[in-house]
């Protein structure tokens, strides 16, 4: 492993535990239904972070359901995260065109 490969592993759990840390403390302070989507959404793409950053080392845990030759993990977690995002993100839309 190269130093540019290490910079961009540290740089990946660094950033994406700073924004699951402000994610956690967001949580108990809104009950906004938009608010938590886009919250979960940041915390499933942490998942996805580590989860690629494990299999990277061989250590990936998704051998078990596969599509094709590639672990469905792969799949999903992208999918889930982004759902979550436009979820919220089509919830804030939905209020805006109400309000008016």
């Amino acid at each position: 492993m190269d130093s540019g490969q290490v910079i961009s592993i540290v740089s990946q759990l660094s950033f994406g535990a700073f924004a699951v840390f402000l994610a956690i403390m967001l949580w108990p302070r809104t009950r906004d239904t938009a608010w938590m989507l886009i919250i979960i959404g940041v915390i499933v793409s942490y998942i996805e972070i580590v989860y690629s950053i494990l299999g990277f080392f061989g250590m990936g845990a998704g051998e078990f359901l596969m599509i094709g030759s590639v672990p469905a993990m792969l799949f999903i977690l992208p999918l889930l995260r982004t759902s979550f995002f436009i979820a919220g993100l089509l919830i804030m839309v939905i209020r805006q065109y109400r309000n008016k």
